[in-house]
């Protein structure tokens, strides 16, 4: 196993010189995350926090260290990975394509496909690090639980791997919900829709049943990817983390009311009732905005283990680039493969981290009959976390999907808009888009830029005064943007701009109030940024780090310009 827990993770980069101790004392409330944000914006070290003050300008301190940036750039989040799990992938996918019919050779081929995956699943020991510790007096307040942002409703746990079992049947949910911690003893559940730990509550709801479920913080960090992975539904998480650790898992069986992961840093054991709700958020999230409050079931912690000296693992959300992206990244070329064998008609799909993932998708795809391609836009559609895209992009011609300008111009340069474009509204949406008119509810775009190319884009713009206009710069050819004043102030500029011949040989034209920020790179087009002040931060840097010269990036740009 490469890293069979956190600790050896972080053995790893204290030998790499890439991680920082922080020993001054810090506050949990926005003081941490405002170091982290400075810290990864600069592309800095992880970070291990000795000394977190659990209430402002108090002497009390967690008794547990904090780590935090552990998947920071894109070395460390590909260090945690490895390369053997991608090229196993690729190796069952070619079997898959080669194997049938099968013959003694063919087999004997493969087997060493079947050595490595008799290594995939979990195994029980006696005990392990986990269970060093194991009480009823469960006290979440000594933990060093992080607040994010200065409107968030409170601490939220932001990298927990959240285990649940289905009540009717014997399959496994490992997904990361963050948690709202309420008191010592309860925190919300933000199960959102579409995500594998609320179908499970959901049956179990239904019969009136209270839900058991299981908490991890830390591990082997291919626990913490797996659970981040957008598997199918009935895809154990499990598998993949064992596939990515390249060794079966081993649990601890008997404290609680599942398996403990032998290796975890700390266990929450617990349950979760029917029909009880509680307000959760806001939370200061991926989308650049704080997702506001809602109601959600409540997790009640009953039990809690423990490693001797334990590490609480954390994560700060916000505008990327942040940690999900480098791990989102890496997750789509570790899965990318399967998507042909699930989706045939599917060559190549990439989700873009700069808008949240979710936001924005685009597609090669076959186009064996007319408009073939929109039958696989329902069936991306239709996928497991990608039924969460808000617009999707799709053509038919070999483009790199990763290169956005690229690919924006290939679609531009082929499609139809008047036939090429649908909206579907009425649709359930990712819980944490607000851009609909209720929470879960919103519409849908797919694009279509199929064929050989229609027109000549245009590289470059020059008109006379456009009324109502402050700026107009080029993205890409084919696409401007159009600086306006705000909608309230000019509710007719859209329309304007649409029929002023000045703009009719480009088929693109986004409008903002900031043209020269948006058009800067494709990471400022795809997001639109927030601010937040963290002054102190700024003066106590040096004391923080007073035997490194770790780079203080700008956390209000972080990655954006």
């Amino acid at each position: 196993m490469s890293f069979p827990d956190l600790r050896s993770f972080i053995d790893r980069l204290q030998r790499d010189n890439d991680i920082v101790t922080v020993e001054a004392p810090v506050d949990r409330n926005l003081e941490v995350a405002e170091i982290h944000r400075r810290v990864i914006a600069a592309g800095g070290p992880a970070l291990m926090f000795t000394n977190v003050r659990l209430k402002p300008d108090a002497t009390a301190t967690s008794p547990f260290r904090l780590v935090t940036n552990l998947f920071g750039t894109a070395r460390r989040a590909e260090l945690a990975f490895g390369e053997r799990p991608l090229r196993l992938i690729r190796r069952v996918v070619e079997l898959a394509e080669t194997l049938l019919p099968p013959t003694p050779g063919k087999l004997w081929s493969a087997r060493d496909v079947g050595k490595e995956l008799l290594r995939v699943g979990t195994r029980n020991v006696q005990t392990g690090p986990v269970v060093e510790n194991v009480t009823f007096d469960v006290d979440l307040s000594r933990l060093p639980v992080i607040t994010c942002w200065p409107e968030d409703g409170g601490p939220f746990i932001t990298l927990p791997l959240v285990y649940t079992q289905h009540p009717d049947r014997p399959c496994h949910n490992l997904g990361m919900y963050r948690m709202h911690v309420y008191d010592s003893r309860t925190t919300g559940m933000h199960w959102q829709i579409g995500k594998g730990g609320g179908f499970h509550y959901a049956a179990a709801e239904a019969r009136g049943a209270t839900l058991p479920v299981t908490v991890f913080l830390g591990g082997p960090p291919a626990l913490i990817l797996s659970a981040i992975a957008p598997l199918p539904e009935n895809v154990p998480e499990l598998m993949l983390a064992s596939l990515i650790a390249g060794e079966r898992l081993p649990q601890v069986q008997g404290y609680g009311p599942h398996p403990l992961m032998a290796n975890a840093e700390f266990a929450l054991m617990g349950e979760v009732p029917p029909r009880v709700r509680k307000p959760e958020g806001p939370f200061g999230d991926h989308y650049g905005y704080y997702s506001l409050q809602h109601d959600y079931p409540v997790f009640e912690v009953r039990r809690v283990a423990h490693r001797n000296d334990a590490i609480y693992p954390a994560t700060v959300v916000g505008k990327p680039r942040q940690e999900d992206f480098y791990i989102g990244d890496l997750l789509q070329e570790l899965l990318s493969p399967l998507f042909p064998l699930v989706m045939p008609a599917v060559e190549r799909l990439w989700s873009y981290g700069e808008t949240g993932y979710h936001s924005l998708a685009a597609a090669v795809v076959k186009q064996r009959y007319g408009r073939e391609a929109m039958a696989s836009a329902f069936r991306i559609l239709g996928e497991g976390q990608l039924s969460l895209t808000k617009f999707l992009l799709l053509t038919d011609r070999r483009v790199d999907l990763r290169n956005f300008k690229a690919t924006l111009e290939h679609l531009l340069a082929r499609t139809h808009p008047e036939t090429d474009l649908y909206v579907f509204s009425n649709l359930s949406m990712d819980t944490l888009d607000y851009t609909g008119p209720a929470v879960n509810q919103g519409s849908k775009g797919v694009w279509l830029g199929l064929g050989d190319a229609v027109r000549e884009l245009p590289r470059a713009f020059t008109a006379a005064e456009l009324r109502g206009v402050t700026d107009v710069r080029v993205f890409c050819a084919g696409c401007l943007v159009v600086g306006v004043p705000s909608r309230a102030s000019d509710p007719d500029a859209p329309a304007r701009i649409a029929g002023d011949a000045a703009f009719r040989e480009w088929p693109l034209i986004v409008l903002t109030e900031e043209p020269m920020r948006a058009a800067a790179s494709s990471m400022n087009f795809l997001w639109t940024t927030f601010t937040a002040t963290a002054r102190t931060v700024t003066q106590r840097w040096k004391e923080y780090f007073p035997d490194r010269n770790v780079e203080m990036g700008d956390s209000i740009k972080a990655s954006l310009d």
